[in-house]
């Protein structure tokens, strides 16, 4: 059985009281305050102040582990709206958040499909406000879009840890190495990359998030009108 099968085994009241839910939780602190690197089915028995064989009895694996965390973030992930467009928009919008929320979830998204519960919410709400899409579109536009966040979120992910490595912002960086660009671009060797970056929109995360969004579900829009 997989682990959404398994029925959990029945706790025993002379002992701290445990269940899935309780060692996710735990798990999800663990990670959220020093990532995936600090999750471990003994770290997590620690954390809760129990034998790390008492978790066995509920999760066989650390695999089985990081398939429940991530379940359970989709949790946080209710995409709403009316129609196709807006519950696709919130979908990539309520990804976003919880991947700044819970940095480690954006490492370990874009695999294999999540089965778990939430997960599988998650996407029959998706699905299901694609009603009359023919399927031969319904599935490429949605992978499209979880393509885009993950991509977008995992550079945003990848920009705040090497703030945290390097003891600078994304504007210190760019002063620091903006010396050099001048020197290059005054080669006239990339004429182009120099007309974006003197010329060129400088957004915000956000901004840059917003308008890559707009621009891919444009472009599905315009590919379902035809």
């Amino acid at each position: 059985m997989l682990v959404w099968e398994r029925p959990e085994p029945s706790d025993r009241p002379v002992l701290a009281p445990l269940s899935r839910e309780r060692i996710v939780r735990a798990a999800i602190r663990l990670a959220d305050a020093d990532g995936l690197a600090a999750v471990s089915l003994r770290k997590v028995a620690a954390a809760l102040d129990v034998g790390p064989m008492r978790l066995y009895g509920y999760i066989a694996t650390k695999e089985e582990l990081l398939d429940l965390m991530v379940d359970a973030v989709h949790a946080e992930i209710r995409p709403t709206g009316d129609g196709w467009r807006e519950v696709l928009h919130s979908l990539a919008e309520a990804t976003r958040r919880a991947a700044h929320q819970h940095e480690w979830f954006a490492d370990l998204i874009g695999g294999r499909p999540q089965l778990g519960p939430h997960t599988l919410a998650c996407g029959e709400a998706v699905v299901a406000a694609m009603g009359g899409v023919d399927l031969e579109a319904t599935v490429p536009a949605i992978a499209a879009v979880n393509a885009y966040v993950i991509g977008a979120v995992r550079r945003e992910i990848t920009e705040r840890r090497a703030e945290r490595a390097t003891g600078m912002d994304k504007q210190q960086w760019q002063a620091a190495f903006g010396p050099y660009l001048e020197r290059t671009f005054a080669t006239g060797r990339f004429p182009a990359l120099a007309t974006v970056v003197r010329d060129g929109p400088h957004l915000s995360a956000d901004q840059t998030f917003r308008a890559g969004l707009d621009f891919l579900l444009d472009g599905i829009e315009a590919r379902l009108s035809r």
